[in-house]
């Protein structure tokens, strides 16, 4: 089965800096955690090709689709991801770089799905390779028109307010409490300007071909763009700020800024109304 790589820069990560992550799937046949050699060469060349100077370490994730029992499946993806843990190693990879072998089980289908539904299984049973990297210097949207760091005295319809501190965890739609005191700041600014109307834009970045959302690890649904928007919705909700100037959207990844990876990976606000 042909594979997919993506590179992908975590902003909303833990990290105070910007994480880049470098990602490659493995697929498997049902009940299956065995590597064809095309996918092993495939997979090996891509950690061997990758500049080992900025590699900080390997982690392996390993997936089932949506059949069958929690139990089997949690077994399933931990084979899956011990096979290619093994096959590493076997190749020369250290054992001391690789700093997470986990098996997540199955992932949950969107209940509407009904086209291409063996397709989409296909693309859940898999192992993904992260290769985490050394970080860069940080890119900036200074130079981007239009967009913002915060909220201004005066916008007009169409800017941008990228909210560079709001974080979350990895794969997750949970504010940290980073990000909790950051829209605390937000939401003055807001309240202090209240005739700016907008809506919460949640964005991520380079998902396989085949997707344009990303998944949400506790919702097992590929939400996690909006998930993200609508979290940062409901925290203003909560610190007062009108739910009529709001709306919610999540855009996957189908809105790069055309800069680098990591300003991708963001939420942000565009204003709507003045």
């Amino acid at each position: 089965m042909q594979t997919f790589s993506r590179v992908v820069i975590l902003l909303l990560s833990v990290s105070i800096y910007a994480q880049e992550e470098m990602v490659q799937s493995v697929y498997f046949d049902t009940n299956k955690f065995s590597i064809d050699t095309t996918q092993a060469s495939q997979i090996i060349d891509f950690v061997k090709k990758t500049d080992s100077t900025r590699i900080e370490s390997l982690q392996i994730f390993g997936y089932c689709d949506d059949v069958g029992k929690d139990d089997y499946n949690r077994k399933l993806s931990n084979d899956r991801a011990n096979e290619v843990k093994d096959l590493f190693v076997k190749n020369g990879i250290k054992n001391k770089v690789i700093i997470t072998i986990e098996g997540k089980g199955r992932i949950l289908i969107e209940d509407d799905i009904v086209d291409n539904l063996p397709e989409v299984r296909s693309k859940n049973r898999r192992v993904d390779v992260v290769i985490n990297l050394k970080p860069e210097p940080k890119a900036t949207l200074n130079d981007v028109p239009g967009v913002y760091s915060t909220i201004q005295k005066k916008h007009i319809v169409g800017d941008r307010i990228y909210l560079e501190n709001i974080q979350f965890e990895r794969g997750s739609s949970k504010l940290t409490l980073q990000s909790k005191n950051e829209l605390d700041k937000i939401s003055r600014l807001l309240m202090k300007y209240k005739n700016i109307h907008f809506e919460i834009q949640g964005h991520v970045c380079c998902t396989p071909p085949n997707h344009k959302e990303a998944i949400d690890k506790d919702t097992k649904k590929r939400k996690l763009s909006i998930n993200r928007a609508e979290t940062v919705y409901k925290y203003l909700i909560f610190k007062k700020v009108a739910k009529e100037r709001m709306t919610f959207k999540g855009y996957g990844n189908t809105k790069p800024l055309g800069k680098t990876p990591d300003l991708d990976r963001r939420v942000e606000l565009l204003v709507t109304k003045i």
